[in-house]
């Protein structure tokens, strides 16, 4: 049985287990899956779905949709974000769009524009479910599966 003083330790992600797009680099019209998390530093624009968090840097930008179990803001993002636990807006972001998620956190100085909703985790399954049946999405998946094939 576990004790109840001791802290929740949660493991630190090794470094070739986060998936980064560094300051400089592009994406347009993309969609990235993953099962780890996402650190963006340069801009993005498209489809983003992962299990882990997203964090999105100081200098970045995102257009589009953001799909995550976590994230931190500080940079600018434009579209929609569903969060199925934590989302934060940090104090550098600004955001403009429709944000979903079961917990929201937004510091002092950071900026919105949009709408907000509190979702529950069924609520979240629907909306990512819905997400994966896009038939974009479906593509890139099987793209995805046909490459660890190789």
């Amino acid at each position: 049985m576990a004790d109840k003083n001791q802290p929740v330790v949660t493991p630190t992600p090794h470094v070739n287990e986060i998936t980064r797009l560094s300051i400089g680099a592009e994406i347009k019209k993309g969609i990235l899956i993953s099962p780890n998390d996402i650190r963006i530093d340069g801009k993005f624009d498209g489809k983003i779905q992962t299990k882990g968090k997203v964090v999105l840097g100081e200098q970045a930008t995102i257009k589009g949709d953001v799909f995550c179990t976590n994230a931190d803001i500080w940079g600018k993002m434009e579209g929609n974000i569903i969060v199925s636990d934590v989302l934060t807006l940090m104090n550098t972001c600004e955001y403009t769009g429709v944000l979903q998620a079961t917990k929201l956190s937004i510091e002092k100085g950071a900026k919105f524009n949009g709408t907000c909703k509190i979702i529950n985790q069924d609520e979240y399954a629907k909306i990512s479910g819905e997400f994966e049946g896009n038939k974009d999405v479906k593509a890139a998946f099987e793209k995805v599966e046909e490459l660890k094939k190789i």
